[in-house]
């Protein structure tokens, strides 16, 4: 089963952030935190699962993984803070206006 499609994963993660905007005007705010419940625990879900699977994998001593270095991890993670500061930025403007 191939539901993940084939795309850069800036593009894949910029697509959840649009479907994210566009179910915010056609839901109520109940609406919209029941599904953003549900969709927080079938991530964790997910998330359990592949990481459960990467313990037996390690244990098995067929660890493919890939770590990024501590210097890349900090970069990727000053560049997303930004951005987020960026997007705050943003709201705020609006909100003023």
């Amino acid at each position: 089963m191939n539901l993940i499609p084939n795309i850069p994963p800036k593009a894949f993660s910029f697509s959840a952030v649009i479907v994210g905007y566009l179910l915010i005007d056609d839901l109520t705010a109940n609406e919209q935190n029941a599904l953003g419940n549900w969709l927080m625990l079938t991530a964790q879900v997910l998330c359990t699962n592949a990481f459960y699977r990467q313990v037996q994998q390690e244990r098995s001593g067929n660890n493919t993984n890939q770590n990024i270095s501590n210097e890349q991890g900090i970069k990727m993670l000053e560049r997303m803070v930004a951005a987020l500061n960026k997007e705050i930025e943003d709201l705020k403007s609006d909100i003023r206006r």
